[in-house]
């Protein structure tokens, strides 16, 4: 086992249709495949980085319902530590509704449930998890203020942070300050800066705006052309891996999962950033969040296979 992450985050149910393309507005498309997974980007990044070979203890809160029960079981079986997820006593757990077209491309809505009662008060009630953990990952399907209080913890304790901007929100320079590495794609980079991200060099731009709001180094997530790294010393494209896409619900969250494995484990920033292109492309190839999630030997393996 690696170092201990830590993840705080949401976990939803995804309700998955599957369709030749994604419907417009207002049109109702007919014949697609049905399914259900695991989901929610928090669980993700801790099913990601848990597979990937990560020691791992996830804070979250979920409904006293079936959706809630199904998830734990689920966590239980990655080896996750879910000591400390509250169950909670009245909000049900989120669930997710999910198009995905025959291109791979995703169409999401969610109804966050118990994830938007994750409370400073929880992450207090986790802070000895925080003990001689190496990194915490995040992103903003929990309330701010949890993330900053989380932020705020994991600085005390000396746990570096992985922030992954999503869903796109502005974010204030108290939290960016206390950011390690974060990790937008170029529709949250654009949002955060207002640069639109179409180039390599818009790549840098968009990262120079944000190293001076006090992140430390910027890992800009750029689907299959792969992750541009930023940072105090230097510019980096990592290139991702050609593979064909069924799915890419949750490539970010895998990206992210994987990364903080590999930075636990003392690889470089670019070392790191390859390791989770390869988790990161593996993903895409399978149907659903969680489930397409894969294991440490599928990763090294993919990777010796690209050379």
């Amino acid at each position: 086992m690696t170092s201990r992450l830590l993840v705080l985050g949401s976990s939803n149910t995804d309700m998955i249709i599957k369709l030749d393309r994604l419907p417009r507005p207002g049109e109702t498309l007919l014949g697609g495949q049905f399914v259900t997974a695991a989901g929610g980007k928090g669980a993700n990044q801790a099913v990601g980085a848990a597979r990937a070979g990560g020691c791992v203890t996830f804070i979250a809160r979920v409904g006293r319902d079936v959706f809630g029960n199904q998830a734990v079981a689920g966590f239980v079986k990655d080896g996750i530590n879910v000591e400390h997820i509250v169950r909670d006593k009245t909000a049900p757990s989120g669930v997710a509704l999910i198009f995905v077209a025959k291109d791979g491309e995703n169409s999401i809505a969610v109804a966050g449930g118990a994830n938007g009662r994750l409370s400073p008060t929880d992450v207090k009630r986790a802070r000895t998890a925080f003990a001689g953990a190496r990194v915490l990952v995040m992103q903003l399907e929990s309330p701010l203020e949890t993330v900053q209080a989380a932020a705020e913890l994991a600085a005390r304790n000396g746990v570096r942070v992985i922030l992954n901007p999503a869903p796109a929100r502005p974010l204030p320079d108290k939290l960016l300050q206390l950011v390690f590495i974060l990790t937008p794609n170029e529709t949250e980079a654009e949002l955060l800066t207002g640069l639109k991200v179409d180039s390599e060099a818009a790549a840098a731009r968009a990262a120079d705006k944000l190293l001076a709001r006090g992140v430390q180094t910027v890992i800009l997530t750029l689907g299959a052309r792969g992750a541009f790294i930023a940072g105090r010393d230097g510019r980096q494209l990592i290139p991702g891996f050609k593979v064909k896409a069924v799915d890419t619900t949750a490539a970010g969250d895998i990206f992210n999962g994987a990364l903080a494995v590999a930075l636990a484990e003392g690889k470089t920033m670019a070392e790191a950033a390859r390791f989770a292109n390869a988790a990161a492309a593996l993903s895409v190839t399978k149907l659903g969040a969680q489930p397409s999630a894969p294991r440490r030997r599928e990763i090294e393996t993919f990777l010796k296979t690209r050379g």
